[in-house]
């Protein structure tokens, strides 16, 4: 039988920082949508920089989210996951806007040139960047590694 653990706080914290990638959940039109994100961590606020579509609209309509990120070690046996729920807020001040740029092109220094250029979408839409911070609250983990039993 698998031995599932509780992860203290301070765990849960330590793996957000350590991992920068899961899936955001939120509801748009009566169903759950989900998609891969990258998300940036300082302090406990998290930061979410995309591209305005689908899940813009339906963050914009309804702010509930859920992030779930997850890390599988060696084998299916040993991981750890954690859920954060909280509200989303898109960031519209350009003074946030660029603090909050500034501190994702230093966690992120690849996403640079896609910042500074638009480009075209397949429908040939042009791609505009939103970012988003969600204020947490509450957060859970659960391991497979013994790491809160230790």
């Amino acid at each position: 039988m698998l031995d599932i653990d509780e992860m203290s706080t301070k765990e849960i914290m330590d793996l957000l920082h350590k991992v920068g990638h899961g899936h955001l959940g939120f509801v748009g039109e009566g169903h759950p949508y989900v998609v891969p994100m990258h998300y940036y961590l300082r302090d406990s606020a998290i930061y979410i920089f995309t591209t305005v579509g689908m899940k813009t609209q339906y963050m914009d309509a309804n702010p509930e989210v859920c992030l779930q990120i997850e890390e599988v070690q060696d084998d299916l046996l040993h991981w750890r996951s954690v859920l954060v729920n909280g509200r989303a807020e898109h960031i519209t001040l350009q003074q946030d806007i660029d603090r909050v740029m500034q501190f994702v092109k230093t966690q992120n220094p690849t996403l640079s040139p896609a910042i500074n250029r638009t480009w075209i979408d397949a429908w040939g839409r042009a791609e505009v960047m939103a970012l988003y911070r969600i204020h947490p609250s509450e957060m859970s983990g659960r391991t497979t590694d013994g790491i809160s039993s230790q």
